[in-house]
């Protein structure tokens, strides 16, 4: 897939456009898997099956298309601002890179501003950017908070993912349940009472 980002503020697009190359042997690969578990390929409820699973996976795996970085600076504002900043119920959706099953949940995002904010989408779309990708929750979790302190070098920023696990809940333990919750922070974030005033926005009902 390819994706376009036109450079004026607040106007990043992105543009889906499937390489047909890669869809085309991604496609050979899975008719094989599907022989191979037992299954006939070529039947008519599974003939096409392996095209659609490969433009499938072309789009849960997008975010390695994407630049994170770019996103939050196509829509960055100076601003004298330097309260919290909270977007939060962030739905994702990502690929377990040890099964590739998925995981699915939601991201609580939090930035002290140091002169520059960004469109609060932009922070929804960092998010989706990350989790596109083959991953692992934690690194999934650091690299959110990385993006947004590089690139904004705010006072702080905080992030906190709970996720449900298909590889927990379909295979292995299933445990139908179980939430997985991790987090990181940085600068104002490290201090007790401001990552507990994060922890009452993300918890409240305010909306």
């Amino acid at each position: 897939m390819e994706f376009s980002l036109n450079n004026h503020k607040g106007s990043y697009q992105r543009v889906e456009k499937y390489d047909n190359a890669i869809m085309d042997q991604l496609s050979e690969h899975y008719k094989s898997i599907i022989n191979l578990l037992g299954e006939d390929s070529k039947r008519e409820g599974l003939e096409k099956t392996p095209m659609r699973v490969a433009k499938a996976m072309q789009f849960l795996l997008q975010g390695y298309e994407m630049d994170p970085g770019e996103i939050l600076q196509s829509a960055m504002f100076k601003e004298d601002y330097k309260q919290m900043v909270v977007v939060k119920d962030i739905e994702l959706y990502s690929m377990c890179e040890h099964h590739m099953l998925p995981f699915f949940g939601k991201a609580h995002v939090a930035y002290i501003p140091n002169g520059y904010i960004t469109g609060l989408s932009k922070i929804a779309r960092v998010v989706e950017a990350f989790s596109r990708r083959l991953q692992v929750q934690e690194r999934l979790t650091t690299q959110i908070k990385e993006c947004i302190n590089d690139t904004l070098h705010p006072l702080g920023v905080a992030v906190v993912v709970e996720a449900q696990h298909l590889c927990m809940q379909m295979r292995g333990v299933q445990k139908q349940h179980s939430v997985t919750t991790t987090s990181d922070f940085t600068g104002a974030f490290t201090r007790e009472a401001t990552r507990q005033e994060f922890f009452k926005i993300i918890s409240s009902n305010l909306h």
